[in-house]
C-alpha cells in the first residue's frame, strides 16, 4: 500500500509543472469537460477534490458557480500549483485513505482519472461518507476497461504502469463498494473508455435532484 503511494506521489511530482499540457493532462482535461455538464452544485457549497492535480477541475466549476472549493493529492508539487490557480481555496498533501476534513462537511466530492491509483478504495469509501453531508453527492470519472481486458491486464497493472496504477474497476465494483458505506441512487455513464459514477449518500437531500 505504502509502494503505490509513493510511486504516485515521485510519478507526479515529476509530471507536476509540465501536467496541464502533457498527453495526460490533455485526457485529464477531456475528463473534465464530460464530467461538468453531467453535475449539479449551487453556488457556495463546499466541493473537494480528491486527486486534485493542479486543481483545474475546481477552477473550472468555480467559474461557472462560485464554490468553496478544497483540494488534496498526494504530490507535493501538484498541491502548490493547485495553489497558485486557486488562491482562495484550501489545499491539502494528504491520500484518500484518511480525509483532513470534519464529519459532515461537503456538499460534494470529485474524483477524475485517479480511482484506479487508491490502494485502499474501501477506506477511500469509508471517508467519503464521513466527510459528505447527508444527501451529498460523489462524482467518479475513471477509465473504463471491458471485462475481459480487465480480467486479462489487472494483475500486471502495478508491472505496467510506473505511475502507482493499482487496478481498473468496473461500475459494478465501485457501486458495490460505496453501497458498503452508506450510498445509494446511483448512476451509471460509459462512453468509450470513459465511465462516470455518480452516487450519493444516504439521508436528506443537501443538492439539487436536477441531475437524476
Amino acid at each position: 500500500m505504502a509502494d503505490y503511494s509513493e510511486r504516485s506521489r515521485s510519478a507526479y511530482n515529476e509530471k507536476a509543472d509540465g501536467y496541464d499540457n502533457s498527453r495526460e493532462g490533455q485526457f485529464t482535461r477531456r475528463i473534465h469537460q464530460s464530467l461538468l455538464p453531467l453535475m449539479d452544485w449551487q453556488s457556495d457549497q463546499s466541493i473537494l477534490d480528491v486527486a486534485c492535480g493542479t486543481g483545474s477541475l475546481l477552477a473550472a466549476m468555480n467559474t461557472r458557480k462560485q464554490i468553496r472549493g478544497f483540494g488534496i493529492d498526494i504530490s507535493e508539487r501538484m498541491i502548490e500549483l493547485a495553489k497558485m490557480r486557486n488562491p482562495g481555496m484550501e489545499f491539502h498533501v494528504a491520500g484518500c485513505e484518511k480525509l483532513p476534513y470534519p464529519d459532515a462537511s461537503m456538499d460534494a466530492i470529485t474524483v477524475c482519472a485517479a480511482y484506479h491509483h487508491f490502494s485502499d478504495v474501501g477506506a477511500f469509501a469509508k471517508e467519503a461518507g464521513r466527510v459528505l453531508k447527508p444527501g451529498g453527492v460523489i462524482y467518479l470519472a475513471d477509465m473504463y476497461v471491458p471485462s475481459l481486458i480487465k480480467i486479462l491486464v489487472n494483475p500486471f497493472v502495478p508491472l505496467l504502469f510506473k505511475g502507482g496504477d493499482v487496478r481498473f474497476y468496473s461500475p459494478k465494483e465501485i457501486l458495490r463498494n460505496f453501497a458498503r458505506h452508506g450510498f445509494s441512487e446511483a448512476d451509471v455513464k460509459t462512453t468509450g473508455t470513459l465511465q462516470i459514477v455518480t452516487m450519493r449518500k444516504n439521508g436528506r437531500n443537501n443538492i439539487s435532484n436536477a441531475y437524476y
